[in-house]
């Protein structure tokens, strides 16, 4: 499945014909990144900075950033339109309008302004920007739509045979119970779009099916309890160790009534630390290769990028955060 998925992902999104934005072109690996996005036609890519900078950046790496359309933000037609919207949107927090001028200056901000506005498809930033400024971006300019309570994120985790998609494993600390819900709710439905896999959903905890009580546990199984009541279309079993969740020997032994023990291949943690320590020993000692973070549950696919993250995973990224769009 491997690398053929990523391709597969790829041929998708070029049908797509779907406009990116990558604000950060101070960011060298974002002009590697746009030029490999456009030469395979991938998307069509926008980036925002100072023209003549960004031409001379681009021209030292020995980047051809032709088809590649470079916005200057700060002169760009809209800008004071956008500052207003922003204005109007965050002035019962205190907001000032000088103070929504300055905050659209920033690329990340205006970034999500234009996907809000429909000027872009989708964007992906955060190789430089920190992952609390994306999210805020994110939260308070592209909003989140009806019926979801929070915003979280999933990696696809490629392995030689099997892909599965873990959850969330950078943005929520320590979902409450709903929340936990609503974290699986939208990583099944996004495993499936870039897959095309039916979802088995997992709700991992150190206990399967009563072997331990705690409430680290109860939350795990009152979340599974509303997946199922939200969305009885999704194949969903928890509280489910690991070991149970994936394979199917152990799944038949420790959880016999199970339609997911044993063939899960979506993974929902129960907190941060289970997640971000999760994802992080499959890729360096399982060999799996991590794409994204990819954010969710925005009304429009805004994602946030790793700052340690490689041009092949901006490219990646990209070619996904059109799919969800």
């Amino acid at each position: 499945m491997g690398m053929e998925l990523l391709n597969q992902i790829k041929d998708k999104a070029r049908l797509k014909n779907k406009i990116i934005v990558l604000p950060e072109s101070h960011d060298e690996r974002v002009l590697k990144a746009a030029e490999i996005l456009t030469n395979e036609k991938i998307c069509k890519v926008v980036t925002l900075g100072n023209h003549d900078k960004v031409k001379s950046d681009a021209q030292k790496l020995g980047v051809d950033l032709t088809g590649v359309e470079v916005i200057d933000h700060l002169t760009h037609p809209k800008f004071d339109e956008f500052s207003n919207i922003y204005f109007e949107l965050r002035k019962k927090k205190g907001m000032t309008p000088e103070q929504a001028k300055e905050t659209m200056k920033r690329d990340l901000f205006f970034a999500a302004m234009m996907l809000r506005e429909g000027l872009v498809d989708g964007s992906v930033a955060g190789s430089f920007a920190s992952t609390a400024d994306v999210m805020k971006a994110g939260i308070q300019i592209v909003g989140m739509p009806e019926g979801i309570s929070i915003v979280s994120s999933f990696f696809l985790m490629i392995f030689k045979e099997r892909t599965f998609s873990f959850a969330d494993c950078a943005v929520v600390p320590n979902p409450n119970a709903e929340q936990l819900a609503d974290i699986a709710i939208s990583t099944a439905d996004n495993h499936k779009k870039l897959t095309g896999e039916e979802p088995f959903v997992a709700m991992l905890s150190f206990s399967t099916k009563g072997s331990a009580t705690h409430e680290l546990v109860d939350k795990v199984i009152k979340a599974t309890e509303l997946v199922k009541s939200k969305r009885p279309d999704l194949q969903v079993d928890g509280e489910l160790q690991f070991d149970a969740a994936i394979i199917e020997s152990i799944g038949k032994r420790k959880a016999p009534n199970s339609n997911v023990a044993g063939k899960a291949n979506v993974l929902i943690f129960p907190d941060l630390n289970a997640g971000n320590i999760g994802y992080k020993i499959a890729e360096r000692l399982g060999g799996a290769q991590a794409v994204g973070p990819m954010v969710q549950g925005l009304r429009k696919p805004f994602f946030d990028l790793s700052r340690g993250c490689s041009v092949d995973d901006i490219v990646n990224t990209t070619a996904i955060n059109v799919l969800m769009g």
